[in-house]
């Protein structure tokens, strides 16, 4: 912005003085991290962001809306290290879950390891696929439960550190019963049933505060318009050419999940060496190696304790929840706001203790939480990738490559899909004007997933096609198929992840109230519950010669669903940054939040001292 169009704003409007602890990224200084913001709009005139270092920063304007492209902000260090804790955690949990269909599912082998097919309780297929979608249940029902706890009662940091307590203990559990003397003595399976539930308990409690505690390190509510180096359509500099562009929460929110997401993806990579170490060496090696890595990331919970920003928990939250669903019925949800009940009924409205954003936030909500109703379908395809789909790979040539390893193909398409999604594609669509909103993202992801079951269908029918043993290999040996044909069912479902699963994270977090983010993002993981209830269901039908017609249901129902959520709610993405911006000022958020942090500090001291 040259000086001269400085000086006219400023001649035209009024300026407010916003306080800010600036973090500048070392790489490239156009990137600004404002933190603690505190922002007090004037009757008329333009709003500004004024920095601690003199430096201003315009609200965008109507006009501006229509003329500039959107960018996102840089990621602030302390989401990193929030990254960080998922990483050991994702390593952690799919270093375990990769090798579980053959550890349930397969009979020891009996020459030994290295073994064509590693197995150890040999329950069959349809027991290894019920108790690995339990597994997926109940890793999807805890997260309700630490969402409460972290919400009402301890935080998110301290209600992440003891669940990583309560996981730790389960990962000792399981590999000291997945042993060779435990597996001949019959005590692997109860072990590894205890295990399961004290591993999901662990998991839940972790997963509902992570990435709403990763999206809290960055603390701009506003979008605001700053001068930067002109850059191409691949994010290249253009030499000393500048222009004005708008950054807004919504493409920093998605860049920084699009983060969060590839650091769960790396962690995921696993399953590649303990299914390797489970074919080679035996399932004790497979599981220790996972419960080793969690260590390190224990040892981020605690020692970052102080590079995090978090919000307090507000005792109350849940009570002024339902005594805002009380009032509903009779004075309407506009009607519970503590202005409006002034007016109406004085002496309720002297009771009340929540504000008005509380009650706009909460519209927010209930209108996100009808979105996440369609995800069960989804997510009962996303549920294929880990059980059935690695039993039919087990019917196919693989060569020397484990059947359970080619599950990784899928961390692998998100890990090389994510950066050219956050570098190229979607600035390349902002640059043109076009946003992609959540609606479509998700319309998007859930047409890939509905892909990827078809195109498992045509594969599946192929190999009942296909000799030796044509329709029923399972239990007899391999059909004369390559496994390299299931490569494009995993790669649908790495892209599906992009638009509909990261886009789900970043909804929830954004739509929820801010003392509600862990309870809210837990209702939108339980949604991966009721998919795998979903896929419960089908358990009966999930054995040959059935499994194609299985691929193929799931498919049309997927496809079905994906065409009724675009008519049912592509109208949101045009009130979506209207929604995003209901927020409080700080001073209003600091009487608001009204809880001291001295049990939280005390609560954190005595699980120091424990670990």
């Amino acid at each position: 912005m040259t000086e001269i169009s400085r000086e006219k704003i400023v001649e035209t409007t009024t300026t407010t003085t916003i306080k800010t602890d600036l973090i500048l990224s070392e790489k490239n200084q156009d990137s600004i991290y404002h933190e603690d913001i505190n922002s007090e709009k004037e009757e008329e005139g333009i709003e500004y962001i004024t920095l601690h270092d003199g430096n201003r920063y315009p609200v965008p304007t109507k006009e501006q809306w229509s003329t500039l492209r959107e960018v996102a902000d840089s990621v602030p260090k302390s989401a990193f290290l929030v990254i960080m804790i998922e990483f050991c955690e994702r390593f952690t949990y799919y270093g375990l879950s990769g090798p579980f269909q053959n550890y349930i599912q397969q009979p020891p082998p009996p020459e030994g390891y290295p073994a064509e097919t590693p197995g150890a309780l040999g329950r069959g297929q349809q027991t290894a696929t019920a108790l690995t979608v339990f597994f997926q249940f109940w890793c999807y029902v805890t997260p309700v439960l630490g969402g409460i706890i972290s919400d009402q009662y301890l935080g998110k940091y301290n209600t992440i550190l003891l669940f990583s307590v309560i996981y730790m203990l389960g990962l000792v559990v399981l590999t000291a019963t997945s042993v060779p003397t435990s597996i001949d003595s019959g005590g692997a399976f109860p072990g590894f049933i205890v295990a399961l539930i004290i591993i999901g308990l662990g998991t839940g409690g972790i997963k509902a505060n992570v990435s709403p505690l990763v999206a809290e390190q960055y603390a701009v509510p506003k979008p605001y318009v700053r001068e930067q180096s002109k850059r191409s359509w691949y994010g290249a500099k253009k030499s000393d050419e500048t222009e004005l562009v708008i950054v807004t929460p919504q493409a920093t929110y998605q860049k920084l999940f699009s983060y969060f997401y590839m650091g769960i993806n790396f962690g995921s990579l696993s399953a590649i060496f303990t299914t390797l170490m489970a074919k080679n060496i035996g399932f004790w090696s497979a599981y220790l190696l996972p419960t080793c890595m969690f260590i390190p990331g224990i040892a981020v919970v605690v020692f970052g304790k102080k590079q995090y920003r978090q919000h307090p928990p507000r005792g109350s939250i849940f009570i002024e929840l339902f005594r805002v669903i009380k009032l509903i019925p009779k004075y309407g949800l506009e009607g519970a706001k503590p202005s409006v009940m002034t007016k109406v009924n004085p002496a309720l409205a002297e009771k009340i203790t929540w504000d008005d954003v509380f009650v706009d936030e909460m519209r927010r909500t209930f209108k996100a939480c009808i979105v996440f109703c369609w995800y069960p379908i989804y997510w009962l395809c996303y549920s294929q990738m880990t059980n059935n789909l690695v039993s039919m790979t087990a019917t196919m040539l693989t060569g020397n490559v484990p059947n359970d390893i080619m599950q990784n193909l899928n961390p692998f398409t998100l890990i090389v899909t994510i950066p050219i999604m956050d570098r190229i594609f979607y600035p390349l669509l902002r640059r043109y004007g076009f946003q992609m909103r959540p609606m479509v993202r998700i319309t998007w992801g859930f047409f890939f997933a509905a892909s990827a079951m078809a195109y498992s269908a045509g594969i599946q029918t192929h190999i009942y096609n296909t000799a030796p043993y044509f329709d029923h290999p399972n239990g007899n040996g391999k059909n004369w198929v390559s496994a390299a044909l299931i490569i494009p069912a995993y790669v649908l479902i790495g892209i599906s992840e992009v638009f509909a699963s990261i886009t789900g994270l970043e909804y929830a977090y954004k739509k929820a109230p801010v003392m509600m983010k862990s309870l809210v993002m837990s209702l939108f993981l339980l949604t991966n519950c009721f998919g795998a209830v979903l896929a419960f269901a089908l358990v009966s039908v999930a054995e040959d010669p059935k499994l194609n017609w299985m691929y193929t249901g799931i498919s049309a129902a997927a496809g079905v669903c994906t065409i009724l959520f675009w008519i049912a709610h592509h109208k949101r993405d045009a009130y979506d940054v209207e929604e995003d911006a209901i927020h409080r000022k700080e001073d209003e958020m600091d009487k608001y939040q009204g809880v001291e942090k001295d049990n939280e500090d005390d609560f954190t001291c005595i699980l120091y001292r424990f670990i």
